[in-house]
């Protein structure tokens, strides 16, 4: 998996148990999941369709520091579906700790929100990933 970004979990960011607040992250991970597509595809169109079931496997504390990671799983002809991972990063010993975990597709659309294709080229990036 490609390192997509890197956030800090800041006070404001903590829900009523004193844990990273659930939406907070998945806001995080679709932020940084689409400017990878959108580099990927070569187009700033693309847009959240679906998300997989969210699995959060542990906790995050206040100045936990985050890394989120993804990787190209499958095209379609319009989409591009993501695996992406969120791992609490040790700053002492660098050890990561997977946290959360889902999948994502993204569909690329034109000015009036409709599906268009992806451009073939990138497909071509990513043998073996069309369905």
């Amino acid at each position: 998996m490609e390192l997509l970004g890197t956030k800090v979990c800041k006070k404001q960011d903590l829900g009523v148990h004193n844990n990273l607040f659930g939406g907070t992250m998945l806001s995080w991970i679709d932020e940084v999941a689409v400017c990878f597509v959108n580099e990927v595809c070569y187009s700033p169109n693309m847009v959240t369709l679906k998300m997989a079931e969210v699995l959060f496997k542990q906790p995050v504390k206040e100045n936990n520091l985050i890394k989120i990671y993804g990787e190209i799983s499958k095209f379609g002809n319009t989409t591009v579906e993501i695996n992406i991972e969120a791992r609490k990063f040790n700053v002492y010993t660098h050890e990561e700790k997977v946290v959360c975990s889902t999948a994502i597709v993204f569909v690329r659309i034109d000015e009036d929100g409709k599906a268009i294709p992806i451009a073939q080229h990138v497909k071509d990036r990513y043998p073996g990933l069309t369905k």
